[in-house]
């Protein structure tokens, strides 16, 4: 119990310095630079997801048509 009290106290602590960073033009320059990279890097994440999804959409639609084939044999 005396690890979770503790751990919710450095998490608000960090909200509340955070909050005052943010107050401060280069604060808000770094939390703005922060955002923008994280969703850089979450566009990367879904565009690759997206791309090896369409990967496997075909691999599976050619081994249906291979299938196919030797069933009609």
């Amino acid at each position: 119990m005396d690890r979770i009290g503790w751990l919710i106290v450095g998490v608000i602590g960090g909200f509340v310095a955070a909050h005052q960073l943010n107050k401060t033009p280069q604060g808000r320059q770094f939390f703005s630079d922060v955002d923008s990279k994280a969703r850089e890097f979450g566009s990367a994440v879904v565009e690759g997801y997206k791309a090896r999804e369409a990967e496997l959409r075909a691999a599976v639609a050619e081994a249906e048509d291979v299938i196919a084939d030797l069933k009609r044999k």
